[in-house]
């Protein structure tokens, strides 16, 4: 089993990344909380990892901090949430919104996820709620600012809202939107958060 990454980044997006580990490339899938945390490319990085074994695949899934690497765990052991959903689920809303919403029965909150209706918030907070309450979560890291917003960025932007569950369609009008009202430079986080706002409108 594979517990931690210590290694070179030498693919970085948001469907996921490589890292070099004395010459063997590891994809490691991560949630936005840890993507906004990365280094850039060709810089050493470190990462908690989970391995998810199926049948037909072995995928490892990355994490900045323990308290996300504890909070993806616990959702993938809620019946009907698998490893991807979980993802969206830490990418949708920062971890510690997570925690307090599923503390507090926040079923609209829960909802704003895409792949999350009534029923699967429901389930998501009967099972979880007397579990997370122990976990201790720590304030959100600071986002890794990237380049200034070009036709690569905004790809990134709407390709990580695809890994959400939205239409390109529907992406790509709220991204272009929100690029549209800001002048200068901008990053990624900051885009990606203006379009979920929109878009849960």
């Amino acid at each position: 089993m594979i517990a931690r990454l210590q290694g070179v980044l030498i693919s970085k997006r948001v469907e996921g990344l490589v890292v070099d580990v004395h010459g063997v490339g590891y994809q490691v899938f991560v949630p936005l909380s840890t993507y906004y945390t990365l280094p850039d490319v060709e810089h050493p990085v470190t990462l908690l990892t989970t391995m998810y074994i199926r049948e037909d695949a072995w995928r490892l899934y990355g994490f900045a901090t323990p308290e996300e690497q504890a909070l993806f765990e616990l959702l993938v052991s809620v019946s009907s949430i698998g490893p991807r959903l979980a993802l969206n689920m830490l990418s949708s809303v920062a971890p510690p919104d997570l925690q307090q919403a599923i503390l507090g029965a926040d079923i609209m909150t829960l909802q704003t996820i895409p792949g999350i209706g009534r029923k699967t918030a429901e389930r998501v907070i009967l099972e979880l709620k007397d579990k997370i309450v122990h976990l201790e979560m720590s304030p959100a890291g600071r986002a890794q600012k990237l380049p200034t917003a070009d036709d690569q960025l905004l790809g990134d932007v709407i390709s990580a809202l695809l890994n959400l569950g939205y239409k390109r369609g529907e992406a790509e009008k709220a991204v272009q939107a929100v690029r549209d009202k800001r002048d200068g430079t901008v990053v990624l986080e900051t885009l990606l958060k203006d379009a979920l706002r929109l878009l849960v409108r």
